[in-house]
């Protein structure tokens, strides 16, 4: 077992939750509903708001990935602890998408608590959060209704 992951255990910021399966629909749904704000915003000019969107959608994907395997988090960072302990294997996530969830929390924190935030960051940031929720999607074999 990966040390952070279990230090994020012992702490209890991850935690077994037997709840956890029928809250994916409600968590999937949220990553759409940020990603598509997230995309408004960024046509709007509104590149603060398209970022923190942007990673809200990556965080509500990640924990509709974190609740397929029964667990709930108390902490972003243990949650992409968790993700990369989890989802890391070949034919799940690829490295590539998780350490975009990690550079994502960056950017959200620059961008809600620094004020630094571009445009060029959040038109990644937006790209990356689709493929996220794609990836996502794939793994857990989902897919929404009428999309």
């Amino acid at each position: 077992m990966d040390r952070e992951f279990k230090t994020c255990l012992e702490k209890r910021k991850l935690v077994p939750f037997p709840k956890s399966k029928r809250l994916i629909d409600k968590e999937l749904r949220s990553a759409q509903n940020d990603l598509d704000d997230g995309k408004f915003s960024l046509a709007n000019g509104r590149y603060k708001w398209s970022t923190i969107q942007g990673y809200y959608s990556m965080y509500h994907t990640s924990r509709a990935l974190l609740y397929s395997r029964g667990y709930r988090e108390k902490s972003h960072y243990c949650l992409f602890v968790a993700l990369r302990a989890f989802f890391s294997q070949p034919g799940l996530l690829g490295n590539d998408s998780i350490e975009a969830f990690y550079n994502a929390r960056i950017l959200r924190e620059e961008a809600d608590y620094g004020n630094h935030f571009t445009r060029g960051g959040a038109e990644t940031l937006l790209r990356e959060a689709q493929l996220f929720l794609d990836e996502a999607e794939r793994i857990l074999s989902y897919r929404f209704e009428g999309r």
